[in-house]
């Protein structure tokens, strides 16, 4: 708590200053542009890893960067406090982008793989189950992360799950399919402060590096939004959006 009061102090002696207009403006209203799903775990900072600022990102964080999938009918089959944090950034924010983000050595994960928590968690592990079907895809495709750890492969099969999770609500589903929504999965090695983004046309994450990145953003400038077809041949989130030579 020292450290918080600390840093306080020194925000408000001597950075306020600097964002004193761009809060000016945010209190006027926001219009973040990208829900950003992370992990609660306190290693992931989006706003640091992608060097953003206040007003940037819709941020949602949880247990294992989870969101409940939804019933035919649009409603959270759990906890619904994620699908509302969905449903609101969708309706009422200019969101074109939703990243899901995962990462390395995450808790979540080796609670999965070991079958859960002890009784004296019920609310965590009721949680947990929404991260389990990874294990199964986990089995089905053993060559994603091959060479991690097995939570480590389980963590990137995990951000593959919450894709499908979120493209099951109706409305995402619509946004997706008329292309006015793009649906991401990243993956952070905290040992080596790298992205991992997923590309589908190889099956796996690489690093986010200049070359991937300019690719990228070549194709974010040229076809706009593109929606996020559920199918790879093994089940998993398929964006339709490649990068070139990658």
């Amino acid at each position: 708590m020292r450290k918080l009061i600390r840093g306080l102090l020194d925000f408000q002696l001597n950075t306020r200053s600097n964002y004193r207009e761009r809060f000016a403006l945010l209190a006027q209203g926001q219009k973040p542009d990208c829900l950003f799903i992370a992990c609660a775990d306190s290693r992931v900072v989006p706003n640091l890893l992608v060097s953003t600022n206040p007003g940037d990102l819709f941020v949602v964080r949880n247990v294992g960067n989870m969101m409940p999938p939804s019933d035919p009918k649009g409603n959270a089959k759990g906890d619904q406090s994620e699908a509302a944090a969905l449903e609101f950034s969708l309706r009422n924010l200019p969101v074109e982008d939703i990243v899901v983000c995962g990462h390395s050595s995450c808790g979540a994960m080796k609670a999965v793989l070991g079958g859960g928590v002890g009784p004296e968690n019920p609310n965590l592990n009721g949680w947990l189950e929404h991260g389990k079907p990874a294990l199964q895809r986990m089995k089905d495709n053993p060559k994603l992360g091959e060479g991690l750890p097995d939570y480590d492969r389980l963590s990137q099969h995990n951000v593959l799950l919450q894709m499908e999770h979120i493209a099951s609500y109706p409305w995402v589903k619509e946004r997706l399919d008329a292309g006015s929504l793009r649906l991401h999965g990243w993956w952070f090695d905290i040992g080596t402060a790298q992205v991992h983004t997923w590309r589908p046309s190889l099956g796996r994450f690489i690093p986010m590096d200049e070359l991937v990145g300019e690719a990228l953003l070549r194709e974010l400038g040229t076809e706009g939004p593109a929606h996020a077809a559920l199918s790879n041949g093994n089940g998993a989130p398929h964006l339709s959006v490649a990068a070139s030579g990658q």
